[in-house]
């Protein structure tokens, strides 16, 4: 981490304000965390899910404790709701093996795009769980972004529907989780939630091994690392974000994503973007940016941890 600080330090990231810095923050943060989704697809198609699972949660864990312990130390997993921490990562691990079975069956850019719904879900939860008000304006962009989910997901084309289902399942059981994340961070810091988060994902995957183990190739170990240094990288540039600017300015430039996803996609599987995929992500990302602005004018004052779900 500290090593991608002095990176744009060189770049000139000094001299820019802390509003773009956060802006400039947001966008690596979705390049490498698509370049994260791309190499799992690619690991994927060769090795089990499981394994492939373990590796990434692993390697994400080695980057942000190497950065994180040295200046928190164990202190950092002291905390009274452990429970919660656990009901938390049980979940995000679930999560993330929809992601990938998605990734196994889908294009990169059709996965993220129907990920890109998990703020339209954490909404629509948190009206029931938290009893926040369903406005007639919140409901209408809740309802033209499931609209575009739809499109992307094409239920008609049944080569992608499994794949679809899969990344709509990640998509709701991660909106979930951040409606419960809100409620952790009045007591435990982003570091807390971080560590236990990988830790715990990471424990939890390694008993997908059981379900296969193969012998992985070098070339394939560097590759496997990667994808999970990458989610890493991503998962604190996208913190870093945040700390540096208002939701408002700084999540908007997080769907530039979809767009590394498109580029990446035909570069290495020539997967060319449909109509359906263009439209309804536009749907998607658009309801998306709507419902942020709607909640940003509501609540101007909102902590950093209800800007946006955590990655992991």
């Amino acid at each position: 981490m500290v090593v991608l600080d002095r990176a744009l330090t060189v770049s000139g990231w000094s001299r820019l304000g802390n509003v773009p810095k956060g802006i400039v923050a947001m966008i690596f943060a979705s390049l490498f965390l698509a370049i994260a989704s791309a190499l799992t697809k690619y690991e994927v198609a060769l090795y089990p899910t499981g394994e492939v699972l373990f590796v990434r949660s692993l390697a994400s864990l080695v980057l942000c404790g190497s950065f994180i312990l040295p200046k928190k130390g164990l202190a950092v997993f002291d905390t009274n709701i452990l429970g919660a921490h656990a009901a938390r990562s049980l979940s995000q691990s679930v999560s993330q093996a929809f992601t990938v079975l998605a990734l196994g069956l889908m294009p990169l850019s059709s996965t993220i795009a129907i990920n890109f719904s998990a703020p339209l879900w954490a909404a629509l939860v948190s009206a029931f769980w938290l009893r926040e008000r369903l406005t007639s304006q919140r409901l209408a962009f809740l309802i033209a972004g499931f609209v575009g989910v739809l499109i992307v997901a094409n239920p008609g084309a049944s080569t992608l529907q499994l794949g679809s289902l899969f990344a709509l399942a990640n998509a709701v059981m991660y909106g979930s989780v951040t409606v419960a994340v809100r409620r952790m961070t009045k007591t435990e810091s982003w570091q807390t939630l971080l560590m236990w988060q990988l830790l715990l994902i990471a424990a939890m995957h390694s008993l997908l091994l059981i379900f296969g183990c193969e012998a992985i190739e070098l070339k394939d170990w560097v590759l496997l690392f990667g994808a999970g240094f990458a989610n890493g990288a991503g998962q604190y540039l996208w913190t870093r974000a945040l700390q540096l600017g208002p939701a408002s300015a700084v999540s908007p430039f997080y769907y530039t994503m979809l767009a590394w996803a498109m580029i990446i996609g035909f570069l290495f599987w020539g997967d060319v973007p449909s109509l359906a995929l263009v439209i309804g992500s536009v749907v998607v990302v658009g309801s998306g940016l709507m419902l942020l602005w709607h909640e940003a004018s509501k609540r101007p004052a909102a902590s950093q941890s209800d800007k946006l779900p955590q990655r992991a």
